[in-house]
């Protein structure tokens, strides 16, 4: 299943881009990045179908690093062929876009910045990927 991060913003030459691109390299899964711009921008046409999508978003659920695997295990197992996560700018998603997802995540109830929220996704999708590989990067309690 191909791990597909949507972000809108410009990331850059970055401590933010270093660490995206740190944690992408070591995912096993096929992994692709698309930058769109802060407003506007036509979305990517899927890879392939069936496509789940996820939202990181504020009023999304917080899952735990063994839930957040599983459920792309269970994608990944159900004949899912891309994951798109999708990172909004600096104002989030409408609800018309929350509407159309199929999982909307948080992480934690404080406000991230977006250009770190990419990070924070890259290393979890690392973690996640990991877990579903019975690597011992995660350590659980």
């Amino acid at each position: 299943m191909l791990l597909h991060i949507i972000a809108r913003g410009k990331i850059g030459r970055s401590p933010e881009a270093e660490l995206v691109d740190r944690y992408c390299k070591r995912i096993s899964w096929p992994v692709r990045i698309t930058e769109l711009p802060d407003t506007g921008g036509k979305l990517p046409a899927p890879s392939a179908m069936p496509v789940v999508t996820i939202l990181l978003d504020e009023k999304g659920k917080q899952l735990s690093s063994m839930e957040f695997a599983e459920a792309l295990g269970r994608w990944r197992d159900t004949g899912m062929r891309e994951c798109r996560l999708m990172v909004g700018a600096a104002d989030g998603f409408d609800e018309e876009e929350r509407a159309r997802a199929d999982l909307l995540i948080a992480f934690g109830r404080m406000t991230w910045p977006h250009m770190m929220a990419r990070a924070m996704l890259a290393e979890q999708l690392w973690r996640a990927t990991s877990i579903l590989a019975n690597h011992p990067y995660h350590r659980e309690g």
